[in-house]
């Protein structure tokens, strides 16, 4: 086999019929959006239609639709531009202990501004306690930013909960949905939130172009200042081939979720079930029902999990070690630290993230080649070798 790739939550391969819905608006439909002849009002409602196509998939109104570079840009967006607008209510915000680096670093941005930051706890599993946060809202609270699904652990937030907490209490809900949109049915209407972030790349869109939804007559402070561009809260010329591909993957996710759940939460099954029986020291981190249809992360002792991810791609597996912002760093996971994995076997760290894309096959010579990697591994481990010779 030649490579089997497991790390769909970092990147996605841009499906055939997303790059063929795309091609057209690179040369032939090149017109700028703004402009008033036809040649670019054309092109304006293309992404009018578009947005449609990405507020039908999380259940919102078209003109709750705001077009980003990414979904770490509309995680900044939701947090400092709500901030920045209601700054005079308040100077206090709340966030998990588990949020991605986009959410955890625009917080601390307000730090330096003399806010406050309070960070939730999580229990072992990564969820966030609904009185956890009833208990941490102040008069002073102006927002509430926690995430919908853990791309490192897999855990799915009781989120509809949290936000209605934060409805009766009159501050702002914003949540990080990049890893459920498009994985899990996400609708804006029962989760009751304000804001929702989302990214093209865990929908086979391109890189390069996420969304955020924001509520009706929510106030936003734009961070890029330019043009009139999406009604006035991000200014610059739209990137029309990334909208347009976004737009035809949130279509076929709309069509085909259901099928796509089925197929990666059995594949899963087969994965986890077969790395338990294969594998002694491991843990399963992340909740084992609560959780994303084709997550599964693990932590196994006496392993670097950088060595075992290189190992890994010798045998043409591709998966990662924690999340794919943070694996560079070099450091032990927050994620892993906040639900109390202890720091040396967090190091052992391993996540596989699956789409309809993956095989049984696949998973089958997973199951083979980890094994033996994880043997080769400890192998060399002095932490191994005392453990087995007490």
């Amino acid at each position: 086999m030649d490579s089997v790739y497991m790390d769909h939550a970092s990147a996605t391969p841009v499906r055939a019929p997303v790059i063929e819905a795309m091609m057209p608006y690179f040369d032939q439909h090149f017109g700028n959006p703004s402009t008033v002849y036809d040649i670019g009002s054309n092109i304006k409602n293309v992404i009018e239609e578009q947005r449609e196509k990405v507020a039908k998939l999380i259940g919102s109104k078209t003109e709750q639709i705001i077009f980003t570079s990414s979904g770490a840009e509309a995680n900044n967006l939701a947090i400092k531009g709500s901030v920045f607008a209601r700054q005079k209510k308040g100077t206090h915000i709340i966030i998990s202990a588990v949020e991605h680096h986009s959410v955890l670093n625009s917080a601390r941005f307000f730090e330096r501004m003399d806010f406050e930051v309070t960070l939730l706890p999580v229990d072992e599993y990564g969820l966030v306690a609904p009185e956890r946060l009833l208990d941490a809202i102040r008069p002073e609270t102006v927002l509430v930013s926690i995430m919908h699904g853990n791309n490192e652990i897999g855990t799915i937030e009781p989120i509809s909960e949290l936000s209605t907490i934060c409805k009766e209490k009159g501050v702002l809900f914003h949540t990080d949905a990049v890893a459920t949109v498009g994985n899990i049915p996400v609708d804006v209407n029962e989760l009751g939130v304000d804001m929702l972030s989302l990214s093209g790349i865990s929908l086979g869109a391109p890189k390069g172009i996420g969304a955020l939804y924001f509520r009706e007559k929510l106030r936003l402070m734009p961070l890029i200042h330019g043009g009139i561009q999406e009604r006035g809260r991000r200014g610059g010329t739209e990137n029309v081939p990334a909208i347009v591909g976004l737009g035809k993957a949130s279509e076929l996710a709309s069509e085909e979720l259901t099928d796509r759940i089925n197929h990666v939460q059995e594949l899963r099954g087969i994965l986890v079930a077969g790395i338990h029986e294969r594998i002694n020291n491991i843990i399963y981190t992340g909740h084992p029902e609560k959780r994303l249809p084709g997550h599964a992360s693990f932590c196994i002792e006496a392993i670097e999990g950088e060595a075992l991810i290189f190992m890994l791609n010798q045998e043409g597996i591709y998966a990662n070690t924690g999340s794919a912002c943070a694996s560079k760093a070099l450091k032990t996971s927050p994620v892993l630290v906040a639900i109390g994995i202890p720091p040396d076997l967090a190091q052992g760290s391993i996540v596989f993230t699956l789409n309809s894309s993956i095989t049984f096959e696949e998973v089958e010579y997973v199951l083979k080649k980890l094994p033996f990697a994880v043997e080769k591994l400890r192998s060399i481990s002095p932490v191994w070798r005392k453990k087995t010779a007490a």
